[in-house]
C-alpha cells in the first residue's frame, strides 16, 4: 500500500456528485503537471487537497472553473462539461466561487462596492437589493462596519473575509480557496478559517487547497494528497492523518506535524 497505487487508498463521496474531474492532464513544457486526475466532489461536500509544493494542487483547484487549461480529460460541474470560452464559460465561472490568496478586491471600490459588483453586472439584480444582500453577507463574515472603506484601509485577513462575501454574493454552486491564508499575518488566518469552517457548517460545496492542518482536521469531509502531479491518496481526515497509506504522505506529515 506504500507503492504510491491510488486505487487501494480511493475513498468515493457519499455525496450526489457536483464535479466530476475525469483524465484530466496538464503540461507545462515537459513538466507533467496534472496526471491522469479522477475524482469526485459531491454536492455539500469539503474536499481539502494537501501535498508537497509543485505537487499540482493550485493548478487542479484553477482547472476546475478554467482559469487553468487542461491537455485533455474533462471536468464537469453539475452534469455540464467545462465550456472552452465565451459567454457559457462566463455563465459557469458565475456559479463557482474563487478565493485568491491575494484577495484581488478592485482598489478602487469601496468593499460594499466590491461585494455588490457580480449581483448587480452578472446576475441582474438591482443596486438596492444587492446592497441589501452585500451588507447580509458582510455581516456573516464579521466586517459590515468596513463596508463604506476601501480595500487599503481593511488588514489581510478583512479583505479576504470581503473576498469571500464577494464570492457567497453570487450564490455560487461551489467555492474554490486556492492558499487562502498563505498571504496573511498569523493572527490574521484564524479569522478567515473561522469563516471558511461556518460556511462549511452550512453545507457549502468547497474545494480548499491549503497548509492549514487543523482546517483539514476540522472542516473537510475529505482529504486529497497530491505529489508529482498525482493524486497519491484519498481518505476522510481522520484516517488521513493518523494512518496514511502511501510513504509520500506519511513524509509529508511527518515534516509538516513535526513543526
Amino acid at each position: 500500500m506504500t507503492n504510491g497505487n491510488t486505487t487501494a487508498v480511493r475513498v468515493v463521496s457519499e455525496h450526489e456528485p457536483l464535479v466530476i474531474i475525469k483524465d484530466v492532464n496538464k503540461h507545462y513544457g515537459d513538466l507533467h503537471v496534472l496526471n491522469n486526475i479522477n475524482t469526485t466532489v459531491g454536492r455539500g461536500e469539503v474536499v481539502v487537497v494537501l501535498g508537497p509544493s509543485g505537487s499540482g494542487k493550485s493548478t487542479l483547484c484553477r482547472a476546475i472553473n478554467r482559469l487553468e487549461t487542461i491537455d485533455d480529460g474533462e471536468i464537469t460541474i453539475d452534469g455540464i462539461p467545462l465550456p472552452a470560452e465565451g459567454k457559457e464559460l462566463a455563465k459557469l465561472r458565475a456559479d463557482v466561487g474563487m478565493v485568491f490568496q491575494s484577495f484581488n478586491l478592485f482598489a478602487h471600490k469601496t468593499i460594499l462596492e466590491n461585494v455588490t459588483l457580480g449581483p448587480i453586472k452578472v446576475r441582474g439584480m438591482k443596486k438596492k437589493e444587492a446592497e441589501e444582500l452585500a451588507m447580509q453577507l458582510l455581516e456573516r463574515v464579521g466586517i459590515a462596519n468596513q463596508a463604506g472603506k476601501l480595500p487599503s484601509q481593511l488588514s489581510g485577513g478583512q479583505q479576504q473575509r470581503a473576498a469571500i462575501a464577494r464570492s457567497l454574493a453570487m450564490n455560487p454552486k461551489l467555492i474554490l480557496l486556492d492558499e487562502p491564508t498563505s498571504a496573511l499575518d498569523p493572527e490574521m488566518i484564524n479569522e478567515v478559517l473561522d469563516t471558511m469552517i461556518s460556511l462549511a457548517n452550512e453545507g457549502m460545496t468547497m474545494v480548499a487547497v491549503t497548509h492549514e492542518m487543523g482546517f483539514a482536521r476540522r472542516a473537510a469531509d475529505r482529504i486529497i494528497f497530491m505529489a508529482d502531479g498525482q493524486i497519491v491518496e484519498e481518505a476522510k481526515p481522520e484516517d488521513f492523518f493518523t494512518n496514511p497509506q502511501t510513504s509520500r504522505a506519511k513524509d509529508f506529515l511527518s515534516k509538516i506535524l513535526g513543526h
